[in-house]
């Protein structure tokens, strides 16, 4: 039986309106982080101008790739092992990267090499879109956002909702320039960067 996230369910369609806004010019989409494929399968059939590839980490791929092979459509391609810390990444040059709820969950340093990563895989006009929870100038946007914060380094000491400000250095270290913050359902965020 596939895993369901009711978190996926209920913000794909917003994120999906981002994406057609966003990702109009793009052909092609990796995807990091597919985690049930939820999001891939339906992003990919709300987005059919683009060739979606999913991705997550080796040992999570097994149901992800069932939920492919199951719900897929064509222009959704079979999903690919990628751990942002690999140098390089083994993945086809795209025109647009997107990940969802992953930058909280990774330690610090993953973050760091998930930027590099995906600035090394886009070309021109390349676009970063991000998805999640963040901080603004050291402050959470809810109380909600500030408890998650907490269970997260209570968890992992490594993880946590990050600041925006220390993501758009990173991005910008890469030659990404910030270039839209969108506010979604439940206190989230859809921030973009495209290649400077």
């Amino acid at each position: 039986m596939l895993t369901v996230s009711e978190a996926c369910e209920r913000n794909k369609g917003p994120i999906l309106a981002v994406l057609r806004e966003e990702l109009s010019a793009c052909t092609r989409v990796l995807e990091v982080g597919s985690g049930t494929g939820q999001h891939a399968v339906y992003f990919a059939a709300g987005l059919a101008h683009l060739v979606w590839q999913p991705s997550e980490l080796p040992e999570n791929l097994p149901p992800l790739a069932e939920r492919i092979l199951l719900a897929g459509g064509a222009n959704l391609r079979t999903p690919v092992p990628l751990d942002v810390r690999a140098d390089p990444w083994r993945a086809d040059p795209v025109d647009a990267v997107f990940s969802a709820n992953t930058l909280h969950i990774m330690g610090w340093s993953a973050v760091c090499e998930f930027f590099r990563g995906a600035a090394a895989v886009l070309v021109r006009p390349g676009v970063l879109c991000v998805y999640g929870p963040f901080r603004f100038e050291g402050r959470h946007t809810s109380e909600s956002n500030a408890a998650f914060d907490h269970y997260l380094r209570q968890r992992d000491p490594e993880s946590g909702v990050r600041d925006f400000e220390a993501l758009d250095r990173l991005a910008g270290l890469r030659g990404l320039k910030f270039t839209a913050d969108h506010a979604m359902p439940a206190n989230n965020r859809t921030l973009v960067w495209r290649m400077a």
